[in-house]
């Protein structure tokens, strides 16, 4: 993969590539070469030269997204690289910038700004190892922590103690670095390097703790919340997390699944949710909402009504959706700016076919991702979705597997999909004649790998090859049979299979106590 390169940059590498040269000659370097050395030192792994750079950094801001995206000097985008060399350097110098009193460059830096840095699924870096969310969370409380340690103990110059660094952060915390996470906020006044949580993922955690680190990350500062899998927050605890607590910049609402379920609802719950949908309402940054696996059925209009500006993204996937849930998306206000649906787990054919393509059309002028996964969408209903879709021109992502199509109907779409211009990928099903006949649908996770993969294989060619003859090689087409990459899944699944392990465990238990009393 060749990139364009300045012949400044050219240089930059060259300067860089002798990584003990360059520590020893960093002193006579100008001001303004340093991003350009910082992302040349970042492309070629040069951890030492990073981290001193980053220790005598002289300008007033830092901000990885910036130094290591597109520039003039160098096109390649390396914000997604999260090479654990490089951010374990940078964030080693970042401490070693407020202990070094040696520096010849005065202390400017004000604001660090770590939120650029995207995890993606596949690393071009050569040592192969990924500093995620989770890690740089742990390594960055870790840091603050010793620091702290280290000023409280050592003699240190004064000024050390004036310097005063906004560190910018999303962060992903869990039960296993809970305890850093928390030490490092509540000491925060007294550090120099101050954490500045921007987003906030939290999985696996017990519902006390969430509620008591989210008062610590000053919620007022947060613009996207994430509150996943195994944080088992109800819609009672929703409400009493928006009551006590204000999020004027939350501009990203995830909720885990069952947080709503209107099948058990009593004229409590009922205002309970009309209450929470104001809340919302009161959050007018708000324009991305995922709730998927609650059973909101025949209440979407009560919780997103109140909002005073439209959603861009919606995830509603799973959610036991009715014709009246539908006809309100698809004629509100939401309809026409939303760039990113996810509807899977809905029999949208059977249900509610004309109000869906209604949705659709109002929403074609925008939208960017679709996922319509175990929808029943079947062959008779490819036409119409071609249709559907055919004004969708800013598409780039169609998601659509668990669906009950045949070979011959995914040849069809794909021949469509070429059409669409700004298409960069789609997850397609395995095909319906690749199952043992008799096979239904949604298929349980039993049943799921039992298809002929030998057909499969020629299938997938026939449709690359539909794309490659349309010129269509930057679409990546796949069939992850299990759902999506999620970064942060990927990261922590280790701890999350032992917490599974131990519910099951716990439940076994007291099923067995239950069993041999009624004995």
């Amino acid at each position: 993969r060749t990139t364009m390169k300045s012949l400044r940059f050219i240089s930059a590498e060259a300067f860089v590539s002798n990584a003990e040269f360059a520590r020893k000659s960093l002193g006579a370097v100008a001001h303004d070469l340093f991003p350009l050395l910082f992302k040349a030192s970042y492309l070629l792994e040069q951890g030492e030269v990073i981290h001193d750079l980053v220790e005598n950094w002289p300008l007033f801001d830092f901000n990885m997204g910036k130094l290591l995206g597109a520039t003039l000097d160098c096109q390649e985008d390396l914000s997604h690289r999260t090479c654990s060399v490089c951010l374990e350097s940078c964030l080693t110098g970042l401490r070693d910038y407020v202990l070094n009193q040696s520096s010849p460059y005065t202390k400017k830096l004000k604001v660090v700004d770590l939120t650029g840095i995207k995890d993606v699924e596949v690393q071009f870096c050569k040592c192969k190892k990924t500093m995620g969310r989770w890690a740089r969370t742990q390594l960055l409380s870790k840091l603050c922590s010793e620091l702290l340690v280290y000023l409280q103990q050592a003699q240190c110059n004064p000024g050390t103690f004036e310097i005063s660094i906004s560190v910018l952060i999303d962060l992903f915390v869990t039960e296993r670095n809970y305890e850093l996470v928390v030490q490092a906020l509540l000491k925060k006044c007294s550090c120099p390097l101050k954490i500045c949580c921007v987003a906030f993922r939290s999985d696996n955690l017990t519902l006390q703790k969430f509620f008591y680190i989210i008062k610590l990350t000053d919620p007022s500062l947060l613009r996207k919340l994430e509150i996943v899998h195994n944080v088992h927050l109800e819609m009672e605890h929703l409400e009493i997390l928006f009551n006590s607590i204000h999020f004027p910049l939350l501009m990203s609402l995830t909720l885990p699944a069952r947080t709503f379920n209107v099948r058990r609802f009593t004229a409590t719950d009922e205002q309970m949710l009309s209450n929470i949908g104001e809340k919302m309402g009161e959050m007018t940054q708000l324009t991305e909402l995922s709730m998927s696996f609650s059973i909101l059925t025949g209440r979407i209009q009560k919780l997103l009504s109140p909002l005073k500006t439209p959603l861009k993204m919606l995830d509603v996937s799973n959610c036991s959706l009715n014709h009246a849930d539908m006809a309100y998306l698809a004629n509100s206000f939401h309809a026409n700016h939303l760039e990113a649906l996810d509807l899977s787990g809905h029999d949208i054919p059977e249900l509610y076919p004309s109000t869906f393509f209604k949705l659709l059309s109002h929403c074609s002028s925008v939208l960017r991702s679709l996922t319509l996964e175990d929808c029943n969408i079947q062959d008779t209903h490819v036409n119409m979705l071609i249709l559907g879709l055919s004004p969708c021109q800013k598409l780039q992502e169609f998601k659509f597997i668990g669906n009950p199509l045949s070979s011959q109907a995914l040849k069809h779409l794909f021949t469509f999909l070429c059409e669409l211009p700004m298409l960069k990928n789609v997850e397609f099903p395995v095909p319906r004649d690749c199952y043992p006949i008799g096979i239904t649908y949604p298929i349980d996770d039993a049943s799921l790998c039992r298809f002929d993969h030998q057909k499969y294989e020629r299938v997938a060619e026939e449709l690359n090859l539909i794309l490659l003859q349309a010129n269509r090689e930057d679409v990546k087409a796949s069939t992850p049979l299990f759902g999506s990459y999620d970064a942060a899944v990927q990261e922590t699944n280790n701890e999350l299979g032992a917490y599974l392990i131990k519910s099951f465990k716990e439940t076994l238990e007291k099923f067995t106590i239950s069993f041999n009393k009624m004995s």
